[in-house]
C-alpha cells in the first residue's frame, strides 16, 4: 500500500499528514488521539482504500513530526478544530467524512457542533460527546474514578517523567496493556519513537492541560446535527458505557454500534469488524 507523507502548513503550524487512496475518491480525515499518532490506523488503510476512499491521516499537532507549539493555549479545543478546518482547505475539500478516536473524537465532537456544514459523516470510537462526558464528571463517580489519570496529567514535570520512562515502555503498558496482542512489539517500537520526539510528551499531555486551563467558547446548544456513527468497546477501561447511550442521544441522527470483546482501542483490537461497518458507513 503506498502511503503518500506530506506537510502541510495549518493554521500557523506544520502537520504532518499521511495520504493514501485514489486522490478521486471520496475523502475521509482520520483523526487520532492520545497516545497514538497517524499509524493509528494501519489496520483501516488498506480496506477503505480498496472501498475507494483518499484518506488523510495528520499527526495532530504535539505529536509525532507535526509541529509542537510550547503555550499550553494553543492546544485549546477552538484551535484543534481549527487544524482540521485548516487542513480542508488546504487540500481542497468542502466537506469531509471524519472519522476519529479517542482525543480525535474529542475534536471531531466540537467541530461537528460548531462546523457541521464542512462534515458528511462522522464516525466516533470510543470517545463520548463533551456534554455527556462533562456532565459525567458531575455526577457518575465510577467516571470520576476512571478520570483521575487527567488529574496526574496536570502535573507538569512529574507526568513527564513518569510516561517517559523506560524510554517509553511504561506509557505502553500503562495505555495499551500488558502482552496486548492488538499491538506487535513492532507496533510499539513505532509508538516509542514518536513518543521521543523532541518536546512530543509535553506537548501531548498539553491537549489534557488546556482542558482546565484555557477552556474553549461555549457552544449554544450540544445537539449534533449531522450523521453519526458511534462504535464502542464495550471494555473500555476509560470511559463508562453509559456515556455511549448519552452521548447518541444528542445526535439527530446517530447510530450506536457495541463490540463487546473490545476496550478503548477497539480499530485495533477488532479491526475486521470496524472496517466493515465503517465502510458501510461511509
Amino acid at each position: 500500500m503506498r502511503l503518500e507523507h506530506t506537510t502541510i502548513p495549518v493554521n500557523g503550524i506544520n502537520l504532518h499528514v499521511v495520504q493514501a487512496g485514489d486522490p478521486t475518491g471520496i475523502p475521509v480525515i482520520l483523526l487520532h488521539g492520545f497516545p497514538e499518532f497517524w499509524y493509528s490506523w494501519r489496520n483501516q488503510i488498506e480496506p477503505l482504500v480498496q472501498a475507494g476512499f483518499r484518506l488523510y491521516m495528520p499527526d495532530q499537532r504535539g505529536y509525532n513530526l507535526s509541529d509542537k507549539p510550547k503555550d499550553v493555549a494553543a492546544y485549546n479545543m477552538d484551535i484543534l478544530a481549527d487544524d482540521i478546518i485548516g487542513l480542508m482547505d488546504a487540500i481542497g475539500i468542502e466537506q469531509a467524512r471524519i472519522v476519529a478516536h479517542d482525543w480525535g473524537g474529542a475534536v471531531a465532537w466540537w467541530l461537528a457542533n460548531r462546523n457541521p456544514e464542512r462534515i458528511a459523516k462522522l464516525a466516533v470510537l470510543n470517545i463520548p460527546h463533551h456534554a455527556a462526558f462533562s456532565r459525567a464528571l458531575k455526577t457518575n463517580p465510577k467516571q470520576r474514578r476512571k478520570s483521575l489519570y487527567m488529574a496526574f496529567f496536570q502535573l507538569k514535570g512529574l507526568a513527564e517523567f513518569a510516561l517517559k520512562l523506560g524510554k517509553g515502555s511504561l506509557l505502553a503498558r500503562w495505555a495499551f496493556g500488558k502482552d496486548n496482542p492488538a499491538f506487535t512489539p513492532e507496533d510499539i517500537e513505532q509508538y516509542k519513537v514518536a513518543w521521543s520526539q523532541p518536546g512530543a510528551i509535553t506537548a501531548m499531555l498539553n491537549w489534557y492541560r488546556a482542558v482546565r486551563q484555557h477552556r474553549p467558547q461555549s457552544l449554544n446548544s450540544p445537539q449534533i446535527h449531522v450523521p453519526v456513527l458511534l462504535i464502542w468497546g464495550k471494555r473500555d477501561w476509560a470511559f463508562d458505557f453509559s456515556l455511549a447511550e448519552d452521548s447518541i442521544r444528542l445526535c439527530d441522527d446517530g447510530k450506536l454500534i457495541m463490540i463487546d470483546h473490545a476496550s478503548h482501542w477497539v480499530q485495533h483490537e477488532a479491526a475486521e469488524p470496524v472496517n466493515k461497518v465503517l465502510i458501510d458507513w461511509l
